[in-house]
């Protein structure tokens, strides 16, 4: 499995227009962070986590030529906005991009891109082929799915599992049954927004404590604010076996 960090940063990213602090006037490519999305390459199979505003520049910057499904996590404009550039697969893969989202999402993205769901379609837009997906395991090909049931303040979000990797963004508090689908993952991709409290999303602080508490053998943050610090500053006050994550970190299992 190869892993491919898109995007690591936030709405509240960088660059922040008006902005003046450390992490914005950095010259350090750590520091500029995408919204935050993942490529996953798996049994043959190409997938993405999240079609934020970004989503184009990420796709070409990685070079990624195919792919087979894209998986929402939740409707936040972070993590939608970008869908309609899917219409560049539908030309080269010739047919529809299967995605799978919950229904509540999946109704946001018909209010959102409703010329993407007319019965009569204008030449050259986007074409989707609809999958809705509940809190239970799924399969897309031969891979099995896993979501992740996460509270991003009284928001239900998603996060996946895919056999031994765990990605999850925009979580605030996760319940103890939803944990336990994370155990024994070798590799988790974490929110970790800012030092000081947020209502809906892990600060370092909590988001550390959280990883301690599930024993996975790496994690890596991101859904990084330019609160938290530069990555210089952060990753260096790190465990060892926790990462400051970054656009176009490559991992493989």
């Amino acid at each position: 499995m190869k892993i491919t960090l898109l995007g690591t940063g936030t709405s509240q990213g960088v660059p922040v227009i008006g902005c003046d602090c450390a992490v914005c006037r950095s010259l350090d490519y750590r520091d500029k962070r995408l919204r935050s999305s993942v490529h996953i390459e798996v049994d043959d199979l190409s997938i993405v986590i999240d079609s934020g505003p970004d989503f184009r520049q990420q796709m070409l910057r990685e070079g990624i030529k195919k792919l087979d499904a894209l998986l929402f996590t939740h409707e936040h404009k972070d993590h939608t906005a970008g869908m309609d550039d899917i219409r560049s697969f539908n030309f080269l893969q010739k047919r529809d991009m299967p995605i799978y989202a919950d229904p509540r999402v999946i109704n946001q993205l018909k209010r959102e891109f409703s010329y993407v769901f007319e019965e009569v379609k204008y030449p050259g837009i986007p074409s989707v082929e609809v999958h809705e997906i509940t809190n239970n395991s799924f399969i897309i090909n031969k891979t099995n799915i896993t979501p992740i049931e996460v509270m991003h303040h009284q928001l239900p979000v998603f996060g996946f599992r895919i056999k031994d990797f765990t990605y999850i963004t925009d979580a605030k508090t996760i319940s103890d049954d939803e944990r336990m689908k994370i155990h024994g993952s070798k590799v988790l991709v974490l929110n970790a927004l800012q030092k000081t409290t947020h209502i809906s999303h892990l600060t370092l602080d909590e988001a550390i404590a959280l990883v301690n508490e599930l024993e996975v053998e790496q994690a890596y943050f991101t859904h990084i604010s330019h609160k938290l610090g530069t990555h210089k500053s952060v990753a260096s006050t790190l465990p060892e076996n926790i990462k400051l994550a970054h656009d176009g970190l490559k991992i493989v299992l």
